[in-house]
C-alpha cells in the first residue's frame, strides 16, 4: 500500500469515528402501538423492579442562597451525577459523584445513612412522612412516579420514542390541567420492556427548555449485587444520629398545627397526620410549613434584600420558575407559614390569604 493510500485509509477511519455517534442518533427508534393510559399503567407497575446504573440530573431553578434551603438549591440549580443500586423502594443506595468527592445515601430498615467520604461523616436519619427532596428523588423512576401521581387520562398523550442509555424508551407527555400549575408539561420516557422511566423532563409554562431534567447515562434492568447495597461504618468515621432531617420534617413533627384540608383550591395530598400541609397532585404540589418564630426570623433575615426576593402584603416572595416560595407575615404567636411549590404566584398568595384569615388551630399534645 502506498503512503497516499495509507493516509487515505487513516482519514476515512477518522471520519467514520466522528460520524458514528451521529449515525446512531439518526437511526430510527422503533415505537410501540400502546395507548397513553396503558403506558402509564406499565410505568406504575415497574415501581418494585430492580435496576442499577448512572443517572444525571440538571436544573435551572435559581433559588437564592439560604442556609435552610441550601440542599434544595444545590439539587435544583446544578448538575448531579448519581450512581444507583436499586433493589426495591425499601432497599437502595445512591452515590452522588462530584469533583470534590462522593456522598452516599444508603436506605434500608426504615432509615437512611448519609456517608460523606471526604469528611468521613456518617449521619443516620429515620424515614419521615414529610421532608424536602434529596438526590434519590431526582432519579428518573422516582421523579416520574411523583409527577405522574394522580394523572388523568385527559392530561396524557403519547410522544415519539427515544433511545436512552441504549434502550428504546416510549414517550408519554403530561399536560397538567390544574389552573394553579406552574409546570406546563412533563415528558417521560420509559423503558419499552420493563416500564422503568429512563428520562424525565419538566417544562415551566410554555418554555421549550426543561427546568429540571433527569436521565440515565447507563441503565441495567437487573438486581444489583447485594454487596453494593451493604454499608459498614468505618472505624474512624464520625457518626451522628439525627431525627431532624430538615426544616420541613422538623416543622411537621414539632409545630403542633393542624393544616387545612385544602389550600388555594388544591386538595390535601393524602392524609394530613403532621403539621405540614401537602396539597395538589402530580407536578402541581404546594407545601405549607409552619415555622417557629426563631426559625422564621432567621429565614426572613437571609431572604430579605436578596436578588429575586420581592416583598408583598402577604410576606416575602421568591420566584424561581417554576418554583415559588412565600414566607408569610408573622402571626401573633410568632409562627410564620412558609409556602413553597410548583404553583403560580396567584395560588401562593391565595394560600397565604387563606391561612391568615382562618389561622389553623393548634394540635393538642
Amino acid at each position: 500500500m502506498t503512503a497516499g493510500r495509507r493516509w487515505l485509509s487513516v482519514a476515512v477511519g477518522v471520519l467514520l469515528l466522528i460520524a458514528l455517534p451521529f449515525v446512531v442518533r439518526a437511526r430510527p427508534v422503533p415505537d410501540q402501538r400502546i395507548s397513553a393510559a396503558a403506558l402509564l399503567a406499565h410505568i406504575r407497575t415497574s415501581r418494585d423492579l430492580s435496576y442499577s446504573g448512572l443517572s444525571e440530573s440538571a436544573g435551572t431553578v435559581a433559588l437564592p442562597a439560604n442556609d435552610a434551603l441550601s440542599g434544595l438549591t444545590d439539587l435544583l440549580s446544578g448538575t448531579n451525577r448519581v450512581r444507583v443500586w436499586w433493589r426495591d423502594p425499601g432497599l437502595w443506595r445512591t452515590a452522588t459523584l462530584r469533583p470534590t468527592g462522593e456522598t452516599d445515601l444508603v436506605h434500608g430498615q426504615g432509615q437512611t445513612v448519609r456517608w460523606v467520604y471526604e469528611s468521613k461523616q456518617v449521619t443516620v436519619v429515620p424515614d419521615v412522612p414529610v421532608r424536602l427532596p434529596n438526590t434519590a428523588d431526582l432519579l428518573p423512576p422516582e421523579l416520574a412516579r411523583r409527577v405522574l401521581s394522580g394523572a388523568r387520562t385527559s392530561e396524557l398523550h403519547r410522544i415519539p420514542a427515544q433511545r436512552v442509555a441504549g434502550h428504546v424508551a416510549l414517550g408519554l407527555r403530561l399536560v397538567p390541567a390544574d389552573r394553579q400549575a406552574a409546570i406546563g408539561r412533563v415528558d417521560v420516557y420509559a423503558d419499552q420492556r420493563s416500564g422503568v422511566p429512563l428520562r424525565v423532563e419538566l417544562f415551566a409554562g410554555h418554555s421549550t427548555t426543561p427546568v429540571v431534567a433527569s436521565h440515565f447515562v447507563d441503565f441495567r434492568p437487573d438486581p444489583p449485587d447485594p454487596s453494593a447495597l451493604r454499608f459498614r461504618i468505618p472505624p474512624d468515621a464520625d457518626v451522628r444520629y439525627d431525627d431532624i432531617v430538615d426544616l420541613a420534617a422538623a416543622a411537621d413533627r414539632f409545630a403542633s398545627r393542624i393544616p387545612p384540608g385544602s389550600l388555594a383550591g388544591l386538595a390535601a395530598r393524602g392524609p394530613q397526620r403532621g403539621s405540614v400541609g401537602v396539597y395538589g397532585r402530580g407536578p402541581t404540589v404546594l407545601l405549607a410549613i409552619p415555622l417557629g418564630s426563631r426559625t422564621a426570623d432567621r429565614v426572613r433575615q437571609e431572604l430579605d434584600g436578596r436578588p429575586g426576593v420581592r416583598p408583598l402584603d402577604q410576606g416575602l416572595l421568591v420566584s424561581a420558575a417554576p418554583l415559588q416560595l412565600l414566607l408569610g407575615q408573622p402571626e401573633r404567636n410568632g409562627t410564620s407559614w412558609l409556602l413553597a411549590g410548583a404553583v403560580t404566584r396567584r395560588a401562593l398568595t391565595d394560600a397565604a390569604d387563606q391561612l391568615q384569615a382562618r389561622h389553623p388551630r393548634l394540635r393538642l399534645p
